[in-house]
């Protein structure tokens, strides 16, 4: 017999609930933002993070992973980085006097990828990782392996006017589902990440979170988010949206209908995130900025 679909989306529903209150447990404020997160997962993207540092970013997309049983890797992105060092490597291990090419792993090969200020990355090596959220596979000595599922970019860049940067180019952008920005917490937000992180019995360490959803609901998830419905009025406004920035004179460049699928796919996920089974314009509303902004 077949589980009720109903009770299932809302027992799913109430895990991702439970998300939000775990990493509430190590993230003061930021609630936007980590929904928007959130969103970009369950709608099978990646995300461009804006912010300067010391704002926490690691410590969220870290968290994101831990409560949802998924990989994590770091990649700190400097002029010296190369693509092997993100993608892998070919090395010779020697085995009972015999000698073989291994491929040994990059750390694009986790769940989440954090890659830190991808603008201080050649424009070479940003192909290599922006080449892998794409295909979801790295091609490395004429073999073609599969990135682990689910997969999430999360990149991050400083502002642009700091020196050594190589900013990333419209295409790269477009690849991008959502751009999240960052900003400094309230007077209250502060003091109350300077008690947790600084208060005795801490000890400096972050405090400990439950995970809550496996790798397998994330993708039942991902599946259930494209099935949510769209009344086709809701639908078509949120296309004449994008369209529009390409009829504005003040912009040099509009958005692809790439946007008008993620500004659709995107609005899905934030309704079911929300605990709806359907989409409203409002969801529309809320996600054309984060959409939008990388693309114009």
């Amino acid at each position: 017999r077949m589980s009720d679909p109903t009770t299932d989306i809302d027992r799913l529903q109430q895990r991702l609930t439970r998300v939000r209150e775990e990493v509430g447990k190590r993230i003061v404020g930021q609630r936007e933002v980590l929904e928007r997160l959130l969103v970009c997962i369950l709608a099978d993207g990646n995300a461009l993070l804006e912010s300067n540092p010391g704002l926490g970013k690691t410590t969220m997309v870290r968290t994101v992973a831990d409560v949802t049983d998924l990989d994590f890797s770091r990649v700190q992105n400097t002029p010296d980085l190369m693509p092997s060092d993100i993608t892998g490597t070919e090395i010779i291990r020697e085995a009972g006097g015999e000698r073989e090419f291994v491929f040994e792993r990059g750390p694009i090969f986790a769940n989440v990828v954090l890659a830190d200020e991808i603008n201080r990355a050649t424009p070479k090596t940003q192909a290599a990782l922006l080449e892998a959220m794409q295909e979801k596979q790295v091609t490395a000595a004429g073999e073609t392996y599969d990135l682990p599922r689910p997969f999430f970019v999360l990149a991050t860049q400083n502002p642009i006017d700091q020196e050594g940067t190589y900013p990333l180019h419209e295409a790269q952008t477009d690849r991008f589902l959502i751009k999240l920005v960052l900003d400094y917490p309230s007077y209250d937000e502060e003091r109350d990440i300077v008690n947790l992180y600084t208060g005795g019995g801490s000890g400096g360490a972050a405090p400990a979170v439950d995970k809550v959803l496996t790798r397998e609901e994330i993708k039942q998830i991902q599946s259930l988010v494209r099935e949510l419905p769209i009344a086709d009025d809701v639908r078509d406004r949120a296309i004449r949206l994008v369209r529009a920035t390409r009829e504005a004179e003040t912009v040099d460049f509009g958005a692809s209908p790439r946007a008008s699928m993620g500004l659709v796919l995107t609005a899905k996920a934030r309704a079911f995130l929300r605990g709806r089974n359907h989409v409203s314009w409002e969801d529309v509303a809320a996600m054309a900025a984060p959409v939008l902004s990388p693309r114009v």
